[in-house]
């Protein structure tokens, strides 16, 4: 315990530190404007951008808040408090991403053609239904709630964030690009300051209750105020949309590229499908495998029969690395423009295949969550990175439809890997070798195609 409890000490430390310098760098670049009319236009510039952040970033947090809260107990639930085998709790995840796999193909085209609001409003919703399920021991009613939280995955994954960038370009077309990526290194920065707080918080709540339903009771309330922000502040946006020019001119319509086209010829778009499907497909395998493989390394360590792993605390450590990592991506975009995003990706990429391997081949319970550590570092500067990337190359009008089927190929190498599960740290040795070959592969292609 006293080793988890350093380890949050040194990293929350860190940063503070890292947002203090953040901060200092913030307040001495500010720009002085010697013309009266400009500093004018740049203040009501630099208030209509905050309010955009106020309608976003506080909606963007507690969905997220809602889907953290879950994360350090959705194993342990199913695992110990429902005594389901190793194999059924498989099946129950494999279920959430088949689920995301198929509402992928269809969720994104509904959401660009009936609005992303509507679509988050319907994700608070359904998320709301997958908590309360929970209450059943009825098998088919989990697999059914889980059905519904993979349905809600993919909306939380495709609907908010296009939402917030199709909103960004059509009120701030002038802004540079570096707004827009500041603006996802701020989103997940402070997404990871929620995860950790969600960590302790569901720690809390689970030991307060009795029960380890607790967190997914408090993460229902959460979406419940996001519900009511949304529905009060946010306006509709949409995808494809008629061109007023052409009818004007007489002209016809001319019909939109399929989806699977416009993938066949960008091949940045097949590098970011891939990535997306790679990375973050280890990434939910990694959510699914870390507690074993740490419990493992805590029994050989002979603690096993004498203390429990602090699931919650260790959960909040490894966001406060996901913060970590967003806070170097920042740095590194603001300080080092020199440095392109595919190469600042595929450096990324390496770091984290070697954070699966490292744990493959020494057996330490210290040397395994710190090589998780690093991992998280890697989600920390992968997620505004690939967000700016996505933003940069892909088209509002099908901005959703195209974020959505980005996760049909990631929910399947989900479930591949989850329809394999076994008992026992041979199976799992293999799957973290697998995920390191992948992401090598995907740092490979990265290098070639953007």
């Amino acid at each position: 315990m006293d080793f988890y409890l350093w380890n949050f000490a040194v990293l929350a430390l860190l940063n503070v530190l890292l947002a203090y310098r953040e901060y200092r760098v913030k307040k001495t670049s500010q720009p002085q404007l010697n013309d009266a009319k400009r500093q004018v236009a740049a203040n009501d510039a630099k208030e209509n951008l905050k309010s955009f952040k106020w309608r976003f970033l506080p909606v963007y947090l507690l969905v997220n808040g809602a889907d953290w809260l879950q994360g350090p107990y959705i194993y342990p639930l199913y695992k110990d408090e429902k005594k389901l085998a190793e194999e059924v709790v498989a099946a129950l995840f494999m279920t959430g991403f088949i689920a995301g796999a198929v509402s992928a193909s269809f969720t994104g085209k509904l959401a660009d053609r009936f609005g992303r609001r509507l679509a988050c409003l319907a994700f608070c919703v359904i998320y709301s239904l997958s908590c309360l399920v929970l209450f059943s021991n009825d098998i088919i009613v989990l697999f059914v709630g889980r059905a519904l939280g993979g349905v809600s995955t993919t909306i939380l994954y495709s609907c908010f964030e296009s939402w917030m960038v199709t909103e960004y370009n059509v009120l701030f077309p002038d802004e540079p690009p570096s707004t827009l990526s500041g603006i996802f290194s701020t989103m997940t920065t402070l997404n990871s300051v929620v995860a950790v707080l969600s960590g302790i918080l569901a720690e809390w709540f689970a030991d307060l209750a009795g029960t380890q339903k607790a967190p997914f009771m408090s993460a229902i309330g959460c979406l419940a105020l996001a519900f009511m922000i949304m529905w009060k502040n946010w306006g509709e946006n949409y995808g494809t949309a008629t061109d007023v020019s052409l009818l004007l001119e007489g002209k016809e319509q001319p019909p939109p590229k399929s989806t699977l086209r416009l993938f066949l010829d960008d091949k940045r778009l097949l590098a970011l499908g891939l990535t997306s499907s790679v990375f973050e497909g280890s990434m939910y395998v990694f959510i699914f495998f870390k507690f074993p493989a740490l419990k493992l390394s805590h029994e050989l360590a002979g603690l096993g029969s004498g203390e429990d792993l602090p699931f919650g605390l260790i959960f909040a450590i490894l966001m406060c690395s996901m913060m970590a990592g967003s806070m170097i991506h920042k740095y590194i975009v603001t300080n080092y423009t020199s440095v392109a995003p595919a190469t600042l990706l595929v450096m990324t990429l390496s770091i984290g295949a070697a954070s699966f391997m490292i744990p493959v081949l020494i057996r330490n319970e210290h040397i395994t969550f710190w090589s998780f550590c690093v991992f998280e570092v890697c989600c920390g500067i992968y997620f505004p990175l690939m967000a700016y990337q996505k933003g940069k190359i892909i088209d509002d009008s099908v901005r959703a439809n195209v974020y959505g089927l980005m996760r049909v190929p990631l929910n399947a190498f989900v479930v591949l890997i989850l329809s394999t599960t076994k008992e026992g740290a041979r199976h799992r040795d293999l799957v973290f070798t697998v995920c390191s070959a992948l992401l090598l592969i995907s740092t490979a292609v990265n290098g070639v195609w953007l």
